[in-house]
């Protein structure tokens, strides 16, 4: 979950995620009870939901990480709005040195 939060720092990308991924699961149970047209509306509405909110995260969609590992592709897995991974700047106010 942790990795998941990094990846996904970008209000809008966050949000739109929160719509997509449940979008992406109600596909599953519309699928099996043959509704095929609505399946496949949630699931690729869901997943291109989720990939315009990396598209704004500028890193790449968690799926095909693994896929662009395997064939030597460059991967983008956190985007530059991450904080995490940025070190304090030298000019933050010290706090309690006078």
């Amino acid at each position: 979950m942790r990795n998941w939060l990094a990846r996904h720092q970008h209000p809008f990308s966050f949000y739109i995620h929160l719509i997509g991924i449940p979008m992406v699961l109600a596909s599953f149970p519309c699928l099996f009870t043959g509704w095929y047209w609505l399946a496949l509306i949630l699931f690729v509405g869901g997943y291109m939901l989720q990939g315009i909110g990396h598209k704004v995260e500028g890193n790449d969609v968690g799926e095909l990480i693994p896929l662009k590992r395997l064939l030597g592709l460059p991967v983008v897995e956190f985007g530059p709005t991450r904080q995490a991974d940025q070190p304090p700047s030298d000019s933050s106010p010290s706090g309690g040195d006078s």
